[in-house]
């Protein structure tokens, strides 16, 4: 089973949900970005950290634009259910973007970082923290991975939503989108899933049949399963 929440921004009363309880070993809470608990390296939280790591379920985050790359960066890389992470404590990773994973039975898409309200006041096109939004090398890569998978998943995970849902909820075709909702339009358009799960924009809502944008309630992802095919060469 699979739950998923919005951003938490540091703060620990989120993972003291009751619905938590029902979680197991194999199962997993997943954060829509701004994790929040990587911001100043102190001894206390790393203490937090480590106690978000010995939760009975894997915690796994993708980021937002209010993270610490830096101190982000500096955990190791490894692979987990098929897809790259940082190790941070015990069960907790993050998920990186463009990475497909294996997850309590569903295949997950997921894609974190976007640009911060801070950096859309900057000049010159400066961000409010440089590595908030995606390298070429992560774009191209999550689109590798996606064709891996035969254009298949079941549940995509991001921190921004794609430039239609942008507009959508926005009520404007006029409301300012930015490349990673350019890039997840695409993935939006060429890729077939069950549930997308966004974290931005700090709203709860269904948008039917199958996008949800999150923000402090813990929703159940019960995608239903996309049968896999293998991806086919196009014959030209």
């Amino acid at each position: 089973m699979i739950y998923i929440t919005g951003d938490i921004h540091g703060d620990l009363s989120r993972f003291k949900d009751p619905m938590l309880k029902k979680l197991k070993k194999q199962d997993a809470l997943i954060i829509c970005g701004d994790f929040g608990f990587i911001w100043d390296g102190s001894p206390n939280e790393k203490k937090l950290l480590k106690k978000i790591g010995r939760m009975r379920c894997n915690v796994l985050f993708v980021e937002g634009s209010h993270e610490n790359y830096d101190l982000l960066e500096q955990y190791e890389t490894e692979e987990w259910c098929g897809g790259k992470t940082r190790h941070i404590s015990g069960r907790l990773r993050q998920l990186m973007r463009g990475q497909v994973y294996e997850i309590a039975e569903k295949t997950v898409f997921a894609f974190g970082g976007g640009q911060s309200d801070e950096s859309m006041e900057l000049i010159e096109g400066q961000n409010w923290w440089q590595r908030e939004m995606p390298s070429e090398e992560e774009l191209s890569e999550g689109v590798k991975n996606l064709e891996k998978a035969g254009n298949k998943v079941d549940l995509v995970v991001t921190y921004e939503p794609p430039a239609k849902l942008h507009d959508f909820i926005n009520g404007s075709t006029d409301a300012i989108v930015n490349s990673v909702n350019t890039y997840l339009n695409d993935v939006y358009e060429n890729t077939e899933f069950s549930k997308w799960f966004f974290g931005k924009l700090h709203l709860n809502k269904l948008i039917p049949p199958k996008y949800h944008a999150v923000y402090d309630k813990i929703v159940i992802a019960d995608s239903t399963k996309i049968k896999k095919k293998k991806a086919k060469k196009e014959v030209k």
